[in-house]
């Protein structure tokens, strides 16, 4: 990865999912966003920092604070800033992990009909993903959380 920010930000990722340790995470991704500015800051790192933000939340509410905050980055990064950055997907690639996390968020709330919402919007754009681990997973994603929303 070309961006020193996002590499910062994929060492907190690691601290929760490589090593079982969120809380740590949690106050990595803070310290970061204070460092960039916070929701002011370029748009990409706002992205990833607050969709991976959420992934540490102990509260559904912050969760889904952190994820409404990484979709609406999203909308202000563009495919070039990606690129620069040496991130393997398009911008139209971060949709559907997004809309899945805004889903599940959802659904934890008591929120169905919001929830089916942002399922759509996930399949809608799984067009975009590749065939390779990060587009199975988020498939994989929106099949278990189809099959939550019927249970």
């Amino acid at each position: 990865m070309d961006d020193p920010i996002l590499a910062r930000i994929g060492q907190a990722v690691e601290l929760h999912h490589g090593r079982g340790e969120p809380a740590a995470a949690r106050d990595l991704f803070a310290r970061i966003w204070a460092e960039i500015g916070g929701e002011q800051a370029d748009p990409l790192h706002v992205c990833v920092l607050a969709h991976s933000m959420a992934d540490v939340q102990d509260d559904v509410e912050q969760e889904l604070l952190w994820d409404q905050r990484a979709l609406a980055a999203a909308g202000r990064i563009t495919d070039e800033r990606v690129a620069r950055a040496g991130v393997p997907l398009s911008v139209a690639g971060l949709y559907p992990s997004l809309h899945l996390n805004l889903a599940d968020c959802h659904r934890k709330l008591g929120d169905p009909r919001s929830a089916r919402e942002h399922l759509e919007q996930a399949r809608a754009g799984l067009g975009a993903l590749g065939d390779d681990h990060y587009g199975r997973l988020i498939r994989d994603g929106l099949v278990r959380l189809e099959r939550l929303l019927e249970g």
